[in-house]
């Protein structure tokens, strides 16, 4: 059985999209810049920036970084596909995982797990994080979108963004 029909008769998410070969020879992605030297810009003002792509890695992994010039954060969501990873760079954030709530400051790592309602807010003036998604899935076409966007959405823009790259948004923003 081809491997592609064998992950699908077995339930497991295959990836689909444009991932081209890996590539054969390490790379570097200089501080501020983003894989593809594309400028992402969340709400006009914060980089989101590619370091690895899911091209690089057949849709196994997308890796960014990101600097926030705001508090704040996106709504509660839930990504059914992808589990996540955030290092704290600079700043400190407040993350709501389920239930429970975690501060983390420069040097803290939290893991988000596929299928648990989740966020975070930006508590100082200016943060700076690390984060990664495994799979890939839509996440670097759903920051793009964002970044195409003059200012942040309005939460039902934003609702249809978060579905149309496979995410549910389940409540608001974290109060802080």
């Amino acid at each position: 059985m081809k491997r592609r029909k064998f992950l699908l008769a077995a339930g497991i998410p295959v990836v689909m999209g444009t991932a081209q070969q890996r590539p054969n020879k390490g790379f570097v992605v200089k501080a501020n810049n983003s894989r593809f030297q594309e400028k992402t810009l969340i709400g006009g003002k914060n980089p989101n920036d590619i370091k690895v792509s899911f091209q690089d890695t057949e849709g196994s992994l997308s890796i960014f970084t990101y600097t926030g010039h705001e508090k704040g954060g996106p709504p509660l969501h839930i990504h059914p596909n992808q589990d996540e990873i955030f290092f704290i760079i600079e700043g400190e954030y407040l993350f709501q995982v389920g239930s429970d709530t975690f501060r983390l400051t420069s040097g803290d790592t939290i893991f988000l797990p596929r299928n648990i309602p989740h966020t975070f807010a930006q508590l100082t003036a200016l943060g700076k994080m690390f984060f990664l998604f495994q799979p890939s899935g839509k996440m670097e076409d759903f920051f793009r979108t964002l970044g195409s966007l003059s200012s942040n959405p309005s939460p039902e823009q934003g609702a249809k963004i978060f579905a149309e790259h496979d995410m549910q948004v389940v409540g608001p923003p974290l109060s802080y």
